[in-house]
Order: structure tokens, then sequence, then C-alpha cells
């Protein structure tokens, strides 16, 4: 894949420190190398960016060819489920804490971008998952995830009572804190805290990983990502619905929850020589072993 990116738009954490200077320089930099640059409406009022022209994000998905995003992970989250629709190709740089999808070092920004727009970097496609709520057979809500598609129990109250169908198949009832709908680039997310398996997001595949089941023999559970999943509300209070663990819905008895994968996708760019391996080697501290002192003692 070629980006010609003539028009190139910023994203950033509106509320992470110094980024406003990240911006900025980055602004003048593509601005300087002649590119035409536009800043996201919400993130340039929040900054007060007034140097450099500002779009909402459907005009971003109209003009744009690349949307850099400056910030975390939730930030990729959001405005990737946003811009899926338009195809545009997405580039982060970390200015959170983790960085599984926002995965440019800030202090090596300004080199690494001028390689990327050079026409050297990897591109990867991920998938999403679309749901929609129905109660007495009409639809109330609807979302999109990039990560997962979660139902969750109360902070106060006990288990819920899930019915669960694949493909119009009866798979089971389950007793449980709630379930986790997620696609492989979630499942090193909330899935992952949950004793989920780890999928490469290249795989075809829905995970569905129980939250603390009543079952031990509840056990996560790999899907194609061709499935139909239809969840059914059978018991439980303060029951909700998050899409991203952002968007938000709560649910009563007999609400379905049918989930399927997003007819869209989002195709992020990586820096030069990115690997997946390399990324859960760092993020999940795979490289850190203990000293043979400490392993005696």
């Amino acid at each position: 894949m070629t980006v010609q990116a003539k028009t190139i738009a910023l994203v950033g954490k509106s509320n992470a420190a110094g980024i406003a200077d990240s911006i900025n320089e980055l602004a003048n930099f593509l601005a300087t190398a002649g590119h035409r640059v536009v800043i996201e409406a919400e993130t340039a009022q929040y900054l007060q960016l007034s140097e450099f022209s500002s779009m909402p994000v459907p005009e971003i998905g109209k003009l744009a060819d690349v949307a850099i995003v400056v910030g975390g992970d939730g930030t990729m989250l959001g405005i990737a489920r946003q811009l899926a629709p338009y195809n545009i190709p997405l580039i982060g740089i970390n200015q959170g804490r983790l960085g599984f999808i926002t995965d440019i070092a800030l202090d090596r920004m300004i080199p690494v971008i001028t390689e990327m727009l050079d026409g050297n970097y990897v591109s990867e496609r991920r998938s999403l998952l679309q749901a929609i709520v129905t109660r007495d057979g009409n639809q109330i809500f609807s979302g999109v995830a990039f990560n997962d598609i979660v139902v969750s129990r109360g902070a106060g109250s006990g288990m819920v009572e899930l019915r669960v169908e694949v493909d119009g198949h009866f798979m089971y009832n389950q007793r449980s804190d709630g379930l986790i709908v997620s696609t492989p680039t979630g499942s090193t997310a909330y899935a992952l805290s949950a004793g989920g398996p780890l999928l490469h997001p290249s795989l075809s595949g829905i995970a569905m990983v129980p939250i603390a089941p009543h079952a031990l023999s509840n056990r996560p559970i790999v899907l194609p990502d061709s499935s139909e999943i239809v969840i059914t509300i059978v018991a439980g209070r303060d029951i909700s619905l998050n899409f991203d663990m952002q968007n938000f819905a709560s649910l009563q008895h007999q609400d379905r929850i049918i989930v399927n994968r997003s007819a869209h996708t989002v195709t992020f760019l990586h820096p030069p020589g990115w690997n997946y391996y390399n990324t859960l080697r760092e993020k999940l501290h795979w490289n850190e072993y203990p000293s043979v002192e400490g392993a005696l003692n």
C-alpha cells in the first residue's frame, strides 16, 4: 500500500500534558515539508490551535489522505471507530501509557514520520465489531467496537445470566460477571486480563471470554468472524453494554445483543521494522528475565 499524503489530519488527546507542543511541532514540520495540515475540530478547540484549518471528523474522512493520532490507545480507539467508514490510514504517536496501537515514540516522532511519508512503513488492516440491541423486537441502540463489546453486571449487584447463541445454534446459558466479545486487536486488552487467548491481528476470528464465570467449565472460545452472536439477558441487575469501554447502554431482561463483524476495517501504518511479536514482547514484558542470583534466592 502506498499513501500519497497530500492532506494530513492531526488528532490529539486533549487533556494530555504537553500535547499542544507535540501537535504544534508536528503540524509545523508537516506544513514546512509541503503537506496540507488540518486539525481535528475538538483537538483544535481544546488546544486553541488557530494557525491551521480545523475540521470535524466527517470532513476529515472525506478529504484527508492519512490521519496521525497523538495520544494513547484510547485516543486511537475513539478516532479509529469514527474514521473506519472512510478507509483512511492511521498513524499512532504514543503520548499515553501503554501504546499497543500508538507505536511511535514521542521523542522519535519527526524522523520516523519523515521516513514513513517517504513510503517506508508497514501497513496492516484490522477488523471491527458491530452490535445492535433490540428490545421487544425494536432496535434501541447500536455501536461499533475496535477492541471489544462487553456485557457486565453493576458494581453492587450479583451475577448476570446470559443466553448465548451462535449462528442460530444455542451455545449455553452462562452465569458470570459478564461476557467479553473481542476482536483480535482487543485480545491484548480486557479479554487478556479475563484469561482470554492472544489472537494475531491478521486472524479472522472473534473471541468470547466469560468474566469470572460461576462454572469453571465456561472457557474462552474463538469463533469464525463470519459468526453472528446473539446474547440475551436472562437475569441480573444493573447490566450494561460497553463498546471499547467508551460507549454505554443500560440493559433489561430479555434485551438481545446481536454481534457481527463490521463491514469496515481500519488500516494502521507502522514504523519501518515494526512487527507484532516485538510489540507483545515489549508491552507484556516477555523480554524481562530474573537474574540468576535472583532466581536462586
